[in-house]
């Protein structure tokens, strides 16, 4: 009996209870996990939008710069957002062909294997254009998910 007691080991119910413990931290944390995955792609949209928005209005106010001329037709505002990728002569001998962003920005939440280049952003065309509209002048997300804030991804 004595040798019974000096045996040090861990009884089938102490086993039961430290795993029945471990998994509801595990069932705690897991949402915890997944939470943070969609926070960072939330985080990186916002930041991307940011960006392109920051080039359009560059775009803007280098084409308000211009001297009036042949050049200077239009809202001043791009045609198409791979314009601010592509560049655009603004006129000037000195600059050249002018870009606005070094690569294409992309959309978090889009699988690029999935969709096409068209869905990857939504574009608000110029209110201010000669022809009725047809220039980008702000960019959003195309869907209409909510964020972890309460608000819908396309009102960013």
């Amino acid at each position: 009996m004595k040798q019974l007691r000096t045996r040090s080991g861990v009884s089938l119910l102490e086993l039961i209870v430290t795993i029945t413990i471990l998994g509801i931290l595990a069932a705690g944390v897991m949402p915890l996990i997944r939470n943070t995955t969609i926070r960072s792609k939330e985080i990186e949209l916002r930041r991307n939008l940011r960006i392109i928005r920051i080039a359009i209005d560059d775009y803007k106010k280098t084409f308000d710069k211009m001297p009036e001329g042949p050049l200077k037709t239009g809202s001043g505002y791009p045609k198409e957002l791979q314009e601010l990728v592509d560049g655009h002569d603004f006129g000037d001998v000195k600059v050249g062909n002018v870009k606005f962003l070094r690569r294409k920005i992309l959309n978090p939440l889009v699988d690029p294997k999935i969709s096409s280049a068209d869905d990857k952003w939504g574009w608000k065309l110029s209110p201010y254009s000669d022809k009725g509209g047809e220039d980008v002048y702000d960019v959003s997300a195309p869907q209409d998910e909510t964020a972890l804030d309460g608000t819908k991804y396309n009102e960013w």
